[in-house]
């Protein structure tokens, strides 16, 4: 019987890793004192583009950008609101917000816009206050999220590869 993923054996083996690294991950999440949703906000940007290495990092770098522009956007909504109201401040920052993210799927790396809407949801799903302290508590949840995911992804396939040899 072939050990490859396309195999029974191998599409299980792949399915039972990924639902116990999502589980050790949760876990590993609340012991953290993460959300554990926003664990998962990383698994999802793991999968968005090139199952790689390189692109795990890329893709949750674009995670941590749009974490910290959902907190500078929150700040800039804070600051405008007083001056122009919500119906105008609102609309004003998201057009900014838009602009500067979907311009930035241009760039030669870190140009994974999905990734980067993201970052942008996590911040605005949290509803923390726009805080450095509160960037890097989402950042921590994604990372683990991603790792997770990559492990879920290689891990797997490095057995089923042994197994074959």
């Amino acid at each position: 019987m072939s050990h490859s993923q396309d195999s029974p054996r191998g599409y299980l083996t792949v399915t039972f890793a990924a639902a116990v690294t999502a589980a050790l991950a949760a876990a590993g999440a609340l012991a953290l004192s993460l959300p554990v949703w926003a664990m998962f906000i990383g698994w999802i940007a793991f999968f968005t583009r090139g199952l790689t290495t390189r692109s795990t990092l890329e893709n949750l770098g674009c995670v941590w950008l749009g974490l910290g522009i959902g907190a500078l956007s929150a700040l800039a909504s804070g600051a405008l609101v007083p001056a122009l109201g919500v119906s105008l401040a609102l609309p004003l920052v998201v057009f900014v917000v838009a602009l500067v993210v979907v311009s930035l799927r241009g760039m030669p790396v870190l140009n994974n816009l999905p990734s980067y809407f993201l970052g942008l949801v996590t911040w605005f799903a949290a509803h923390l206050e726009p805080a450095l302290e509160s960037v890097v508590h989402l950042a921590g949840a994604t990372t683990l999220g991603s790792i997770a995911a990559w492990v879920s992804h290689f891990i797997p396939r490095q057995v089923l590869k042994a197994a074959r040899a």
